[in-house]
């Protein structure tokens, strides 16, 4: 049973005319006779009195024109529906992304592709590299914003780095400035009253890291928050805290730079090696690539000095 059989069927049940349904469906009107016969046989059954001047449904047409009528709704939707997704005007995209790019990078990219695909619905998982790797690996995520270089349990993913991005010391305002010199060694961060993020968090795991590299463990007034929470704690003047650049820039507290080029971090976007991403997610990446672009030419958002695109 083919969908335009079906077609040809109904056509000549509303118009009660082979003729008639052949002009209306642009066919020729033997071939669509041979087509209602092809279907008459596969069914076992004859679907129209035919009689001169007179075509009328049979038991069995009259049986089959709501069912066939239904199949025809339901094949025009799921074309449409696909047509949609395939044009990218409905459809959606899973995208990781550690805090830190949640809380700059992440929303003006997301605003720039909204705008050009509105109906594309954007979902957004918020974590760690090392939990957001598993999530891309598990096929829960088309794309994820991660920190390289990538851990060692990740062989399937690809990873393309977008830029590199500088850390810095944010302090409050209101206290005294961590350094009287321009910028800030890690050795001047011993004994200093720090706001660390949670567990989880890459610049909990890179801070501690080079802190224990210098010869000294961190000092922690407060711990265990989120990046929103550690910007207010510090803006309280509760400690310093390192913090990427990008972050800093928006956050209205003081930035003091370090010193030499060990305190940087590297951002890519990866995804599965052995599956494509969807086009939606492809159109996603570009648009990353192009705000990056745009950013670096200087017309929008990244603060200078703090981030360097990749090639």
């Amino acid at each position: 049973m083919q969908l335009h059989q079906l077609r040809y069927f109904t056509a000549v049940a509303e118009t009660r005319h082979f003729t008639r349904a052949a002009e209306l469906l642009h066919v020729a009107q033997p071939s669509l006779s041979q087509q209602i016969r092809a279907l008459e046989r596969e069914l076992g059954a004859d679907l129209f009195h035919r009689a001169r001047g007179n075509i009328a449904l049979t038991d069995a047409g009259e049986a089959l024109l709501p069912l066939a009528r239904q199949i025809l709704a339901d094949a025009e939707t799921a074309h449409r529906e696909v047509q949609e997704v395939a044009q990218l005007r409905r459809g959606r995209v899973r995208l990781g992304a550690t805090p830190s790019l949640c809380a700059s990078f992440v929303p003006d990219v997301l605003r720039r592709f909204h705008d050009e695909f509105p109906g594309i619905e954007l979902i957004v998982d918020e974590g760690g590299s090392q939990d957001l790797v598993r999530t891309l690996s598990a096929g829960e995520l088309d794309l994820a914003l991660i920190i390289t270089p990538l851990p060692g349990q990740a062989p399937a993913l690809a990873a393309t780095e977008l830029l590199r991005e500088e850390l810095v010391v944010a302090s409050s305002p209101a206290s005294p400035p961590p350094t009287r010199r321009r910028r800030i060694l890690v050795e001047d961060l011993r004994d200093r009253p720090m706001v660390m993020f949670r567990r989880g968090y890459d610049l909990r795991e890179f801070t501690t890291a080079v802190c224990r590299a210098a010869g000294f463990e961190p000092s922690f007034t407060v711990e265990g928050g989120e990046m929103d929470a550690v910007l207010g704690f510090v803006r309280a003047g509760l400690g310093i805290a390192v913090l990427p650049g990008m972050v800093a820039a928006r956050s209205g507290l003081r930035i003091t730079p370090f010193a030499g080029h060990d305190m940087q971090r590297t951002i890519a976007v990866a995804h599965r090696k052995d599956v494509a991403p969807p086009r939606a997610a492809r159109e996603l990446r570009r648009v990353m690539l192009e705000h990056l672009r745009t950013a670096a030419a200087g017309e929008f958002g990244l603060p200078p000095n703090t981030t360097r695109l990749l090639p």
